[in-house]
């Protein structure tokens, strides 16, 4: 799929990964449907896309009827959907035996609502319209593309709730894409390690030095941009379908 005919959902699309994502896909000629919770960044995302290249949908990825409603709207401005980003996402950490007690339940199931179901209740409305596209090369119809973690993998001390939400994304994977390929339908997951965000930028040098020197190679935090360009190769190679890739350097967390 060629990145000037990407008509796109994006959720956790106003900052971070999800913008980035965004900015590439319209850079290169295509369209794109942010969904987040936050109102005014939104606003500034489509003031710097451009409203005939992107729109913003409030959308809560955990509302059923909310997301299908709005993956339709977005389809109607984007004139189609061929691509689904799922980017938002909680940290959801805790101690399951904290200062205060045991983790309460409430919290654990918030991280997987968000982080788990709504990637599958956004993957899964984007996929009731995408089998319906006309096929393109290899049949191809749609491709959808979920955000783990690398925490999937090693989870750190204070993570069994993001561990668990984002293992099970990389669970789902695979079934995903064997379902969906009877619809020409290809679905990948993308495993970032370290990456530079708002809440690394105001920790204090010596942090991000021990962050940055954690990663065997390069020694550095990952960027978005790194990220939204994994996006547009997956895009545009057919062949990979069905797998998780580790954006990492490397990287392999410690225990805490």
């Amino acid at each position: 799929m060629q990145l000037d005919n990407v008509k796109a959902v994006i959720t956790g699309g106003v900052s971070g990964l999800g913008l980035s994502v965004a900015e590439l896909v319209v850079a290169h000629g295509g369209k794109v449907a942010l969904f987040d919770v936050n109102d005014e960044k939104g606003a500034a995302a489509i003031a710097a896309l451009g409203k005939h290249n992107a729109t913003f949908l409030r959308t809560d990825v955990t509302d059923e009827e909310g997301v299908r409603g709005n993956v339709s709207a977005a389809r109607d401005f984007l004139g189609g959907l061929n691509v689904a980003v799922n980017c938002a996402g909680i940290l959801g950490a805790g101690r399951m035996l904290g200062r205060d007690g045991a983790m309460p339940l409430k919290s654990f199931a918030a991280t997987i609502m968000v982080n788990l179901v709504g990637s599958f209740n956004v993957a899964k409305a984007a996929a009731e319209l995408m089998q319906n596209n006309d096929p393109g090369e290899d049949g191809e119809r749609g491709v959808i593309i979920n955000t783990a973690s690398v925490a999937a993998f090693e989870g750190q001390i204070g993570q069994a709730a993001y561990s668990a939400s984002k293992g099970g994304v990389v669970g789902m994977t695979l079934p995903m894409a064997r379902e969906l390929a009877r619809f020409g339908i290809r679905v990948m997951t993308i495993a970032p390690g370290i990456f530079w965000t708002p809440m690394v930028d105001g920790m204090p040098d010596s942090v991000q030095e021990s962050l940055s020197a954690s990663i065997p190679f390069p020694s550095r935090l990952g960027t978005s941009k790194e990220f939204a360009d994994l996006v547009a190769h997956i895009l545009g190679n057919r062949y990979l379908n069905g797998e998780t890739i580790r954006l990492d350097g490397a990287v392999r967390l410690a225990p805490k």
